[in-house]
């Protein structure tokens, strides 16, 4: 089994245009196939209008205020941590089709076609934002905070999506069948819901609302809803103070653990 070239003269720059190589490579698949981002978007959108509306009047926020504007943070990050499935399932694809194999042949950095995969997704994930933040608009959720916080949010909501792109790549690299796929995607579900995006962790049985407050999606949510201006349901506990910094701490901690291990097991691919 060939191995990829590695080279001393690999730059910081070479890196850079190598991944963007791979960007491009990934973003003509979705033009030529756009179904599954859009289909993506649909769906997020649809979970929007029914916790929305369907339960949204059942749901009284401590400290007050409505339930559409805490949810849309919320649905927002929980948006982002939805794309490990899409991921691991793109980079297994092409590890079972010989389409790493063809990459590590190449003289190109062990870096850039995972990084590659990443700057892509996260491009989609922009879109996605922006289509689900202007649905949001529509349906009667505002933002009251300052542009520059609005923004901040944004780039939140951006980091804790490339965190979780690598734990998606490294998933997709390390197991490759379908079964461990179907796993993920059932774990997916609990460990977002399992969370502030919905209901407050302050309504949840007392060990329940530890487990959802040390929960990276819920700093997410908390921090956005605090610089969106929009209700937080928090009251009290670790996310009443230390949600922007949690925020920001998740995220980096996630990426530090998951760029090296991916890395590794693109190296280690056909090893």
């Amino acid at each position: 089994m060939s191995t990829i070239h590695t080279s001393p003269t690999h730059t910081l720059a070479s890196t850079a245009r190598e991944s963007w190589l791979v960007t491009g490579r990934d973003l003509r698949h979705w033009l030529r196939d756009p179904w599954t981002p859009v289909f993506g978007m649909a769906f997020s959108v649809m979970l929007v209008l029914v916790f929305g509306y369907l339960f949204g009047g059942a749901v009284a926020l401590p400290g007050g205020g409505d339930y559409l504007a805490y949810l849309l943070p919320g649905m927002l990050a929980l948006s982002m941590m939805f794309g490990v499935e899409s991921t691991m399932a793109a980079m297994a694809t092409d590890s079972r089709r010989g389409v790493m194999d063809r990459f590590r042949s190449l003289p190109m950095s062990g870096v850039a076609v995972p990084l590659g995969r990443a700057m892509a997704d996260l491009l989609n994930s922009a879109v996605q934002l922006a289509v689900l933040m202007g649905g949001g608009l529509l349906i009667g959720w505002s933002v009251s905070g300052s542009l520059l916080d609005a923004f901040v949010a944004v780039g939140l909501l951006l980091w804790l999506r490339f965190a979780v792109l690598w734990l998606g790549i490294f998933l997709g690299l390390a197991f490759r069948s379908e079964g461990a796929m179907v796993a993920v995607q059932v774990l997916v579900w609990p460990i977002g819901f399992l969370s502030g995006v919905i209901v407050p962790p302050e309504t949840m049985p007392g060990w329940l609302g530890v487990v959802a407050d040390l929960n990276p999606v819920s700093a997410t949510a908390a921090a956005c809803r605090q610089l969106f201006g929009n209700p937080t349901g928090i009251t009290e506990g670790l996310l009443a103070d230390h949600a922007l910094l949690l925020a920001v701490a998740w995220p980096a901690v996630l990426t530090a653990v998951f760029v090296p291990l991916s890395v590794r097991a693109f190296r280690r691919l056909g090893a």
